[in-house]
């Protein structure tokens, strides 16, 4: 595999347990790679500056840190870098405080595996902000999503989608082809901040620009 096709991962959270279990999870992936762990905000920020990790997979209560001004100074030590919040709080107050602070995403910890690790990928590549599996309320109140988002096409594209139908199922069922089924459902991604088909369609359902259920 390239160098330019591993993703360096820096795990930062204040529980031996929790920065274990992450590392053991997140190195099934053939492409990821674990560059550093530490346990607060000053070992963080001074791994950061060395390793300069593609992203940062960083608890919001740890020892010796400021969630915003730690955020502030891995920007500065490691300007590439991208930070993920992993985190059991759900406030929305601070869910949006640190979307202010220039992260890539804030992720609870409830989070799937799948979505942990689209997430990751999603980040290091430049993807939209995405807030993960916190409350409706919290997400309604973050990242209000408008009516009509979606166009009616990328509506009926998804609508299939949450029916379990293939990407050559839906081609077609609508008549067109797997490529622009494949373009409507990136647009879709990009639009609701989405980084799986499941976390598509559960947003549009809460949005209510698709029925829930099929």
């Amino acid at each position: 595999m390239a160098a330019e096709d591993v993703v360096g991962i820096l795990i930062a959270d204040d529980h031996t347990l929790l920065r274990e279990s992450l590392r053991d999870v997140l190195l099934t992936e053939d492409d990821f790679r674990i560059v550093g762990e530490a346990g607060d905000g000053e070992s963080l920020t001074a791994l950061a500056a060395r390793s300069r990790p593609d992203v940062v997979l960083m608890d919001i209560d740890m020892p010796r840190s400021q969630p915003a001004e730690t955020v502030r100074r891995i920007q500065q030590v490691s300007p590439d870098t991208k930070v993920l919040i992993l985190s059991m709080y759900d406030d929305p107050q601070l869910v949006q405080q640190m979307l202010r602070s220039g992260i890539s995403g804030y992720l609870h910890k409830s989070i799937s595996r799948q979505d942990l690790v689209a997430a990751i990928r999603s980040a290091r590549n430049g993807g939209q902000r995405l807030v993960i599996s916190v409350s409706r309320e919290t997400l309604t109140q973050v990242n209000t999503i408008r009516p009509g988002l979606l166009s009616v096409r990328e509506q009926e594209v998804l609508s299939l989608v949450a029916t379990a139908m293939s990407n050559r199922q839906i081609a077609v069922r609508l008549s067109i082809t797997e490529g622009t089924v494949k373009r409507h459902l990136r647009n879709i991604f990009g639009k609701l901040g989405a980084v799986s088909r499941i976390d598509a369609v559960n947003k549009a359902v809460s949005a209510s620009l698709i029925p829930g259920r099929y």
